[in-house]
C-alpha cells in the first residue's frame, strides 16, 4: 500500500488554507498546518484524523528562526513534503500611501514576501534532491490591477508572481514545479483582517455581489496538484463573475 501524500499549507486557520486543508484530508492526503493560533490548529487536527494524519506547527510565518526550526522538528512521517502551499497572506488598511500606517506597510512585508521566502527555501532543496514536488503560492489579482489604497499590498502581491515565475525559471529541468494562483474577492476572513475586525466595513467589500469562497480556491489547488506531471501551469487568475478591471482613473480640474 502507497504512503499518502504530504501537503504543507501555511495559514491554515482560516479561508483558503483552512478550504484546503478540509479538502486534501478528505482526499486522504496527510498535512502539516501552520498558523499563529494554536487552539484553531488543535481543533482542525482532531477534525482531520489526528496526530497521524494531521501535524501542526504554530509560529508567525514571518520569524524566520521559528519556520526553520519547525523544519527540523518534523516528524519523519511528514518530512517528505509534495506540495507546499503557501497560503499565509494579509492585507491592512485601505489608506493612501501619505496616510497609511508604516507598522501596517512592515508586516505585509515581513507576511507576504518574507514569509513565502523562508517557506520556499527551506523545502526546495529537498524537493530538487528528490527530483519531485511542488510549490503552490497564492497571489492576488491586486498583483496586476492596482488599486487606491492597496499600494503595498498590490507591491507584494506583484512580487509573488515575479518570484513564482523566477523560481520556475530556476527549477527547470528538476521536475519540480512551481504555480502561482490569484484570486479576485473572495469573501474570507480577509477583509475583517484588513479593516482590523470592523464588520461593518468588511461586509461592504461583499455588499450586493458574489465573491469567490474559499472552496472555490481550495477547488482550484486540487486541481492543480493534479494535474500530469509534465503540465505546469506558471499563473491562473482566478475572479468571481461579478468581477471586472476597470477603466483607467482620470484626475480632471
Amino acid at each position: 500500500m502507497s504512503v499518502p501524500p504530504v501537503i504543507m499549507i501555511t495559514g491554515a486557520t482560516s479561508g483558503f488554507g483552512e478550504a484546503s486543508a478540509r479538502l486534501f484530508a478528505d482526499k486522504g492526503w496527510r498535512l502539516i498546518i501552520t498558523g499563529r493560533r494554536q487552539q484553531r490548529l488543535e481543533q482542525l487536527q482532531q477534525e482531520l484524523g489526528g496526530a497521524e494524519k494531521v501535524h501542526t506547527c504554530c509560529f508567525d510565518i514571518s520569524d524566520r528562526q521559528a519556520v526553520e526550526q519547525a523544519f527540523v522538528d518534523l516528524p519523519e512521517s511528514f518530512s517528505q513534503i509534495d506540495v507546499l502551499l503557501n497560503n499565509a497572506g494579509l492585507a491592512l488598511g485601505l489608506e493612501p500611501a501619505h496616510q497609511t500606517s508604516l507598522d501596517d506597510w512592515e508586516k505585509m512585508v515581513d507576511t507576504n514576501i518574507k514569509g513565502l521566502l523562508y517557506c520556499t527555501r527551506t523545502v526546495l532543496p529537498r524537493m530538487v534532491e528528490r527530483k519531485a514536488g511542488y510549490i503552490i503560492n497564492i497571489g492576488s489579482v491586486a498583483g496586476n490591477w492596482p488599486y487606491p489604497g492597496g499600494n503595498v499590498y498590490c507591491g507584494s502581491k506583484a512580487f509573488v508572481r515575479q518570484f513564482s515565475l523566477a523560481v520556475r525559471a530556476d527549477l527547470l529541468g528538476t521536475n519540480v514545479r512551481v504555480s502561482n494562483i490569484e484570486p479576485g474577492n473572495a469573501e474570507t476572513e480577509f477583509s475583517m483582517v484588513r479593516f482590523k475586525d470592523d464588520q461593518s466595513r468588511a461586509d461592504k467589500v461583499y455588499q450586493g455581489t458574489i465573491a469567490l469562497t474559499a472552496g472555490d480556491v481550495a477547488d482550484t489547488v486540487w486541481w492543480l496538484v493534479n494535474t500530469p506531471p509534465h503540465v505546469n501551469v506558471t499563473t491562473l487568475e482566478l475572479m468571481p463573475t461579478q468581477e471586472a478591471n476597470g477603466p483607467m482613473a482620470f484626475h480632471r480640474e
